[in-house]
């Protein structure tokens, strides 16, 4: 006994002519409400919310971007612009960007490190020492020629 299997099953019917229901719906339902528009409004007052309309009833029914409904980008846009966000920022740690890092390697090199001994650890105190020792002869000077301005 053989079945039938069903194809084409992501295609719709086409119901009315050359269109879909769901796409004969967006026609009627645009024109209507447009009929409506220059029933109540007039064309001088209603010509912009008549075009407005007319063009997206016309964007559903013909308009399909990587050939999806157009209807699936309108659903897309109102959830994502309806639904809560959440905004995480984190701060990152050990952050130095270029030009402090410059600074201090331009520093570092102007000063002679004589070795004291083979530990790394006693030779970063020690120019982190003389970084400082600068920065507190920098900010006296600062203070000296204030006072003999005043």
């Amino acid at each position: 006994m053989q079945f039938k299997v069903p194809q084409f099953l992501e295609i719709e019917d086409k119901i009315f002519g050359p269109f879909t229901f769901k796409e004969f719906a967006y026609l009627v339902g645009g024109g209507g409400m447009c009929f409506v528009l220059y029933k109540l409004l007039g064309l001088f007052w209603g010509g912009i919310p008549i075009l407005l309309i007319g063009g997206f009833s016309l964007l559903l029914t013909f308009y399909k971007p990587n050939d999806r409904p157009f209807i699936n980008i309108v659903e897309s846009f109102l959830r994502y612009n309806m639904q809560s966000k959440l905004y995480v920022w984190e701060k990152r740690k050990n952050k130095i960007d270029k030009t402090n890092k410059q600074k201090i390697e331009m520093a570092s090199t102007k000063v002679a490190e004589p070795k004291l001994s083979s530990s790394k650890l006693r030779d970063l105190a020690w120019s982190l020492d003389v970084l400082d020792a600068k920065k507190q002869l920098g900010n006296t000077k600062n203070r000296e020629e204030k006072e003999d301005n005043i």
